[in-house]
């Protein structure tokens, strides 16, 4: 039960300063103790004196449980305490401790590069899948920055971290949207807005399939939820009262052709009515759902949903009384039907790196990597794979890959219709995917062999290429990924 934070390599008491802020945030919020390994600092400037009193004023002021210091100059500098203990280097660290002198601890890593900290994060890591899915945050920090030029400076931006952030991860890309001062986060249900509030994210959070046994997590936890019904309204203004809530934030969904949930644009009238008669209950938006805004096609019938949600909006302020936000744009809406923004926006497939128009304008987030486990040579005419849907016509080199549709590799991929990156080629998929494994034809790849990394999508092999080959969409390409594969984040601010 213990938590690390792979810091190393960036060792300076600034930085310091910052990680053990971290390790403050995450060991109250997990109710874990406060662990520091930290090696001896280097190139600061400062003599050994200044410097190491500088660092234990930060470990008093941070509230660090235990200390792990490796190095010469750390082991001479700093208090001995019982918490407190002290190696000469790392390879002394290693030998001397297990991944059993660890519980229930937030553990921060901070090490100068000489010191080889990745050892030490080798030796206490999990030992998991090696299949992974790299996040590029700067990646997704551009993505932010190009649907904001498209903004006026006052229009606000709510971004989708809906299905775990389309199967990106959910506490980590909501982070990252509050720091890049997003306005607004969206998800589907109360229980994934819960786990960021208790993560520590602050931003306001609108809940689009709110469910009525949730209304009172939803109070209790600052939510705001979306409502399309006029049962609705009155249930949701019962709890606040029961809870003593006297304003309690709504968004009021209107259907203007997508026919799923929403009211009807003829009942604006009504439900300005009924909302009177709820004083507890504020509309804080309103807003609705663009069909087909990503198809050139469409755009009559987009421009038809704009016309209605306008001029529904504008009945409904008027018996309302007060003015409101008003949001219809998602991803595809904002790069074609820019002058309809109103006062926010939805961004949510865009952030990943889709775009309407031009997806070079945007930067692949996501990375769906694995490696070649083994390497097997066959003759002409064998079958490879479940149901003998695969027969090589000559011979064949067949690599064995640790991912399968339990993963979220689709099994449409299958018998040569997906392809995956190798050695900077492509290799098709041979046979069926099977649960946990696939299997590659490398035959026509020089060099390939056992350990090599294998991108399935990424900058290569990007994801709206493979969910076209299996006519779907990306989304569900990203958040079919499982949950048993490792997220990586990390930051290419090129």
């Amino acid at each position: 039960n213990c938590t690390i934070i792979d810091d190393a390599y960036c060792a300076d008491l600034t930085s310091l300063e910052i990680a053990l802020d971290t390790l403050h945030t995450l060991g109250s919020r997990q109710g874990l103790s406060r662990t520091l390994i930290l090696s001896d600092l280097q190139q600061t400037g400062l003599s050994p004196q200044t410097l190491y009193q500088r660092v234990e004023r930060l470990l008093k002021e941070k509230h660090v449980s235990r200390l792990i210091g490796i190095g010469r100059n750390i082991t001479d500098n700093l208090e001995k305490t019982p918490s407190r203990s002290f190696f000469a280097n790392t390879e002394d660290f290693l030998s001397s401790m297990s991944t059993a002198d660890f519980h229930n601890e937030a553990i921060l890593l901070k090490g100068s590069r000489d010191f080889c900290f990745e050892r030490i994060t080798e030796m206490l890591e999990q030992k998991r899948h090696r299949t992974v899915m790299e996040i590029n945050l700067g990646a997704l920090a551009h993505n932010i920055g190009y649907f904001r030029n498209h903004l006026h400076a006052d229009t606000k931006l709510l971004a989708m971290v809906k299905a775990y952030s389309y199967g990106t991860g959910s506490f980590e890309i909501a982070k990252l949207m509050q720091a890049q001062g997003v306005d607004y986060l969206g998800v589907a249900f109360a229980d994934e807005g819960y786990d960021l509030r208790t993560a520590g994210i602050t931003l306001p959070i609108a809940v689009m399939n709110p469910e009525e046994h949730s209304y009172d997590l939803m109070l209790n936890y600052d939510m705001e939820p979306e409502i399309y019904t006029f049962e609705a309204i009155r249930k949701y203004s019962e709890a606040a009262r029961k809870l003593g809530i006297k304003s309690a934030g709504i968004h009021i969904k209107i259907n203007t052709g997508m026919t799923r949930s929403g009211f009807e644009p003829y009942q604006a009238q009504e439900i300005a009515q009924q909302i009177k008669r709820h004083p507890n209950i504020k509309v804080l938006s309103v807003f609705s759902h663009l069909v087909g805004s990503d198809e050139a096609i469409h755009d009559d019938f987009t421009n038809e949903q704009l016309k209605i949600f306008e001029e529904t909006v504008e009945v409904l302020q008027q018996n309302l009384g007060y003015k409101i936000m008003r949001h219809i744009l998602n991803s595809a809406g904002i790069e074609r039907f820019t002058s309809h923004q109103h006062e926010m926006v939805r961004l949510g497939i865009g952030l990943y790196g889709i775009s309407a128009i031009d997806n070079s304008r945007l930067k692949n987030v996501a990375t769906l990597k694995s490696y070649i486990s083994q390497i097997r040579e066959i003759d002409t005419g064998t079958t490879v794979g479940y149901s003998r849907k695969t027969k090589v016509s000559r011979p064949s080199r067949i690599a064995v890959v640790p991912i399968g549709y339990a993963d979220g590799l689709d099994r449409r991929l299958s018998n040569g219709v997906g392809t995956v990156f190798v050695g900077n080629k492509l290799a098709p998929i041979a046979g069926n995917v099977c649960m946990d494994i696939c299997m590659i034809d490398v035959t026509d790849i020089d060099n390939v062999k056992e350990g090599d990394e294998v991108i399935i999508f990424g900058d290569k092999n990007p994801v709206w290429e493979l969910s076209a080959k299996i006519g779907t969409i990306p989304y569900e390409i990203l958040t079919g990924i499982g949950r048993r594969v490792k997220r990586i984040y990390y930051t290419d601010e090129n």
